[in-house]
């Protein structure tokens, strides 16, 4: 699950990497919302549009949505399926300019920027965009994802919304909640390209699978880390990794804190859970492994000294085009691990 950037924040703001930078600035973006290319344009929907999100909302327009406003992630997903937004908020771009790993194959340089970190929402920009439709995750029952706490109110008056939950669900449910938004938005869920992606991912699926029930003594622990802790997640509370679990991969249970998503150690106690495998929090904002090297704790952690460290899309992109080779990726890690905690 996202992590803490800092330990005094509320749940949304424990759940935000990156949550403590640039509160209450915007980063815009200039461009159109043209279509990329390599993903085809969501077909015409004619008549009254309707979709109930996962708040039990039931959301009725006269026609499907044009101008849309979605979660980078979020944005993504609809991509792949041939939906296209005018607007972002989320991470989208680096300090390099580049695309960032949130925002899968979108074309950054064709959607309006309306935040790029936590915090930051242009309610002027999004507005001046005409949005008929906001989408973005829940992490908590109706709570917006990096939509500020501070001008939620405002923000969501503008136009109708959709949450699709990130959590309290696994990942092959979010994944059937995303195609069936897509499809109701025009996009293309049944042609051969989605097919082969929703076939591909069960092919996955099955492989990890076979690789836990082969492997049933390693322990996997889900970490990320920052300057000051290294934060051991809870399996259940993610989507991915409650499915992950669901598949038979045995994981690292920290004892997490009041919120319930993780436990934060200081470095100096980042060895208390044995792990043969470390799946590591992938996003910007949080450290690499590049980057951990200097910690010496992390260095003697066995996992780490055994080269048995794999990134973690920590907030995936709910295509099956996406999330199929995050399950090849585990698999493989896991068919090639030993046990060495």
């Amino acid at each position: 699950m996202p992590n803490a950037r800092a330990s005094h924040l509320s749940r949304r703001g424990l759940l935000a990497a990156g949550s403590a930078l640039g509160l209450g600035a915007a980063l815009a973006a200039c461009g159109s919302s043209d279509d990329k290319g390599n993903a085809g344009k969501a077909a015409e929907k004619s008549g009254p549009w309707t979709f109930t999100d996962d708040r039990g909302t039931k959301v009725s327009l006269k026609a499907a949505p044009k101008n849309i406003v979605a979660f980078t992630g979020t944005a993504a997903a609809l991509h792949d399926y041939g939906v296209e937004v005018k607007g972002v908020f989320g991470p989208t771009k680096t300090k390099d300019g580049k695309a960032d790993v949130q925002a899968g194959d979108l074309d950054i340089s064709k959607v309006k920027i309306i935040g790029n970190v936590y915090g930051e929402f242009n309610i002027e920009q999004y507005a001046a965009l005409g949005p008929e439709l906001l989408i973005t995750n829940q992490w908590a029952k109706n709570d917006p994802w990096y939509v500020p706490p501070q001008s939620k109110d405002k923000i969501m008056k503008v136009a109708p919304s959709v949450l699709l939950w990130a959590a309290e669900t696994t990942m092959a449910k979010a994944l059937q909640r995303h195609a069936e938004l897509a499809e109701s938005l025009g996009g293309d869920v049944k042609g051969k390209k989605a097919a082969d992606a929703k076939a591909r991912f069960e092919k996955a699926a099955a492989r990890l699978r076979a690789a836990a029930k082969a492997k049933p003594n390693l322990k996997v622990l889900i970490g990320s880390g920052s300057q000051e802790l290294f934060y051991v997640s809870v399996p259940k509370m993610s989507a991915d990794t409650l499915y992950f679990q669901e598949l038979g991969v045995k994981f690292v249970e920290p004892k997490p804190d009041a919120q319930g998503f993780f436990e934060g150690l200081s470095w100096e106690n980042a060895g208390k859970y044995g792990a043969d495998i470390i799946i590591l929090d992938n996003r910007t904002g949080t450290l690499q492994p590049e980057s951990l090297a200097s910690k010496p704790t992390w260095a003697k952690l066995p996992a780490v000294k055994a080269g048995q460290v794999i990134p973690r899309v920590t907030e995936p992109i709910y295509s099956y085009d996406k999330c199929a080779p995050i399950l090849e990726e585990f698999a493989k890690a896991i068919e090639s691990a030993k046990k060495v905690a």
